[in-house]
């Protein structure tokens, strides 16, 4: 086993492989940019060295500066982690002619899976199956029309060497694919350095699941069951689970042993993804014959659950890629097996057989993962950035297996800054049954409070209580279909926001209060009542609140039509445990200036108290300004001056946090003035172009 090893790579995965190194007695050495000089993952590590500045391509993405630091410090090994430079196959040859081992696999298999196109040529051959589509060398842009054409509408162009739902768009008709082809081509120069695209048919209904594999060094293989990931937006995973909810035995062992002849294909070594598109017939896939038991018992020690639909009679699965390196959902594979994926990584790496055989291999229970961001899914999800001012956790491990665990890289105090992924955290549960899966992890995620970016966070909660997905009828469109009930949702309401800010507010009050009774700010009068006006902000409008203070103590709340008696206690702990409307609830309440952000069983929620005394500052209209929803980069503007446009027309694209986001015209008008050029690095709320409406 190797004594030191060098992570190539941040934040949480580099935390989650220095945990593992610390229980095998390996020492580790964490790189680290100017953005992240204090950050968790160099605490976590032996030893840190400095690579760069705080862009990923002045720092994590430098492997020279990397294998420098790997030879400084005496490692013997370089893991890279998910991401950055974990599936360059430059990097890890320039690994081994340094003398270090990549804990990954050969090069060969990195740039044979690397390229979708030529990846899937070698599917075929080893009888993988594939969806139809185009793969070819030739990319003029008149082909690829016509053979989208071809294969027929709806259609799915990807970034050749693309991963990660970047270079990737949907085209449903011919007209529109122009357009989606330069886009494509745009966002994959700017991710991967290649504009090479392949074209398939767009599956109807697909279940997005996928395979883990494992090789050693000795020519054994092994896959360790599936992950539905499913749950998709942006083409990006938001909640992964194993196993697949209804997966048939013998459509898993049909799955897994494509996945290891997959690996097999490119004399893959290491911890591997085989990701495959399960395509579903229109009417959906029948559920078991009545009769049977709701948990039969399988050969692999796992269960067929029959209360949801089967994977597998009438349906077909195609090979999409291989990711040549560990996954992000990886720990729900861990909570299903009992096993550490980074240990047998290390082990693998250092020369040791797979510790198991595939008739070794068990499942037990069900695991979810949700990925925690800092993003706005009301805003098309876009990432958000800022200090975690509040960070709390439910009680968990941190990467190990258990019944709930927290993976992550922050700390109350941090920064999510613009660099890097919006990911803050990944929270894991296990259970005996999905079900008992899905009541913790809403309990898990309800405790789960962070102030100060926006957060997917009641999103998430929002998913788990659809039907679609509490009743397992799964494809990668399911937040799409649900969006009436999962965007733009208020779970609390005014009555009780107001409430507890009114409590917040009362309870701060009495802490200072002292014997003096001009002290007291209660509205206490010798005779008669005392009224109390408040105003708020909430979700757009201005409200009022009134509170009265009755002669025996007692209080009266009236908020909009609800009005009644309002009764507060500060808890030990710091919650608050307020009675209104008829219903007691135990809340936390976090102060941000003006804003009170409350958490309750229900869900989560924020409301701003308006002091009338305030000045009421410069409310002038933005008028036809366009301003950047967040630090990032300008790729290019679709418009110039003098140019008409109609509301909705895009106008820019930027780049931040590793994605385009579109600049839409909020009305019709006139662009008077470009007020950057594409390349221009622009702070949050810059002005990028103005309108004449």
């Amino acid at each position: 086993m190797f004594k030191k090893i060098l992570i190539a790579n941040r934040g949480e995965i580099a935390c989650r492989v220095a945990a593992t190194a610390r229980r095998m007695a390996v020492r580790t050495v964490a790189v680290y940019s100017d953005a992240d000089a204090h950050a968790n993952h160099v605490r976590a590590c032996d030893e840190s060295i400095h690579i760069g500045g705080s862009a990923p391509k002045d720092s994590y993405l430098r492997w020279e500066r990397i294998l420098e630091a790997a030879k400084a410090t005496g490692a013997e090994a370089v893991h890279p982690g998910y991401g950055f430079l974990s599936e360059n196959e430059e990097f890890a040859q320039a690994c081994a002619d340094a003398g270090l081992v990549f804990i990954g696999p050969p090069p060969s298999a990195i740039k044979a899976m690397g390229l979708k196109a030529e990846s899937k040529q070698l599917m075929e051959k080893a009888d993988v199956p594939l969806v139809p589509g185009y793969h070819g060398a030739d990319q003029d842009a008149g082909l690829l029309q016509r053979e989208a054409d071809r294969i027929g509408y709806p259609v799915l162009i990807k970034a050749s060497a693309g991963g990660g739902g970047k270079g990737m768009r949907i085209v449903e008709k011919k007209g529109d694919f122009a357009a989606a082809l330069a886009s494509c081509q745009r966002e994959a120069t700017g991710s991967f350095g290649d504009d090479a695209v392949l074209i398939e048919r767009y599956v109807q209904r697909p279940r997005h699941i996928e395979i883990q594999v494992f090789g050693d060094t000795h020519g054994n293989y092994v896959y360790l069951f599936e992950r539905d990931c499913s749950v998709q937006r942006r083409h990006q995973k938001v909640l992964e689970e194993a196993p697949a909810p209804g997966m048939t035995e013998a459509m898993r062992r049909q799955m897994g042993e494509a996945a290891v002849a997959a690996a097999r294909a490119v004399n893959y070594v290491g911890a591997g993804t085989v990701e495959f598109i399960v395509e579903q017939r229109d009417d959906g896939a029948p559920s078991a014959a009545p009769g049977r038991p709701k948990q039969a018992s399988t050969p692999s020690g796992g269960s067929e659950d029959t209360s949801v639909p089967s994977v597998g009679a009438h349906m077909s699965f195609f090979f999409m890629e291989m990711n040549t390196r560990l996954q992000v959902e990886h720990p729900v594979t861990e909570a299903i097996t009992g096993l550490d994926l980074v240990e047998w990584q290390l082990r693998v790496a250092s020369g040791e057989a797979l510790p198991l055989q595939q008739e070794q291999l068990q499942m037990h229970g069900h695991a979810i993962e949700a990925r925690i961001c800092a993003e706005n899914p009301d805003n098309n999800f876009l990432p958000a950035t800022g200090t975690l001012q509040v960070y709390r956790k439910p009680q968990a491990t941190a990467f190990q297996r258990s019944r709930v665990r927290i993976d992550d890289g922050v700390r109350e105090g941090g920064v999510i800054s613009p660099f890097y992924d919006s990911m803050i955290a990944k929270l894991i549960v296990h259970g005996a049954t999905r079900e008992e899966a899905l009541a913790r992890l809403d309990q898990a995620l309800a405790q789960t409070h962070i102030v100060g970016v926006a957060t997917n966070v009641q999103f998430l909660r929002g998913i788990l209580r659809t039907a679609s997905f509490s009743q397992a009828k799964l494809d990668t469109a399911l937040i799409e279909r649900e969006r009436a009930v999962l965007f733009d949702q208020e779970p609390l309401g005014l009555p009780l926001a107001a409430a507890a800010s009114i409590a917040r507010t009362l309870l701060a009050e009495r802490a200072t209060a002292g014997a003096d009774p001009f002290s007291r700010r209660d509205g206490w009068q010798m005779h008669g009542v005392s009224t109390r006006p408040f105003e708020f902000e909430f979700r757009g409008q201005t409200q009022a609140a009134e509170l009265r203070y009755l002669h025996d103590g007692a209080l009266v709340l009236r908020v909009g039509d609800v009005s009644g008696p309002l009764a507060i206690a500060g808890l030990p702990g710091g919650e608050i445990e307020l009675v209104f409307d008829g219903r007691r609830h135990t809340l936390d309440v976090y102060e941000d200036q003006a804003t009170a952000h409350v958490f309750a069983a229900d869900g989560a929620t924020k409301i701003t108290a308006i002091d009338r005394l305030a000045h009421a500052g410069d409310t002038q209209a933005e008028g036809g300004r366009l301003t950047a929803p967040m630090p990032g980069k300008v790729v290019s503007f679709s418009v110039k001056a003098g140019d008409k446009v109609r509301r909705g027309q895009s106008l820019a694209v930027m780049e931040a946090m590793k994605m385009e986001h579109t600049i839409a015209a909020p009305a019709d008008g006139t662009v008077e003035e470009l007020l950057y050029a594409p390349g221009d690095q622009v702070a949050e709320g810059a002005e990028l172009l103005r309108i004449a409406t």
